[in-house]
């Protein structure tokens, strides 16, 4: 399995990378990388998976933060994990929180802004 996730190096250039199956066979990096892509992509924006993604647009316009969608997104990935819980941080724009248990056991915490 694999999917392309961006990253940015220390100049700001941005740069897209592969995320693979690793060599243990986990796909655990995978479900991460399109967790934090599926948060950034606004609702109905896939044309293959129109269910994923939050409606940042009226979100902004409304100043209102798009929990509810942010809870659906993590009952779609809970699946892929052994515990996934999806928070939003002390912020007043809208960043959450992803704290992951891996099948592997790894426990990285990760800041996503929306």
């Amino acid at each position: 399995m694999r999917t392309y996730g961006r990253t940015t190096d220390e100049f700001g250039n941005k740069t897209w990378v592969v995320v693979t199956t690793d060599a243990n066979g986990f796909n655990d990096n995978v479900y991460l990388t399109t967790l934090a892509q599926v948060l950034k992509l606004n609702l109905g924006e896939s044309p293959f998976f129109g269910n994923y993604g939050i409606p940042a647009h009226p979100s902004v316009v409304q100043q209102v933060f798009p929990d509810y969608y942010v809870q659906i997104t993590q009952q779609q990935f809970a699946q892929y994990f052994a515990s996934l819980i999806v928070s939003k941080a002390s912020s007043p724009s809208p960043v959450y929180n992803i704290n992951v248990i891996t099948h592997y056991g790894a426990i990285p915490e990760i800041q996503i802004p929306v």
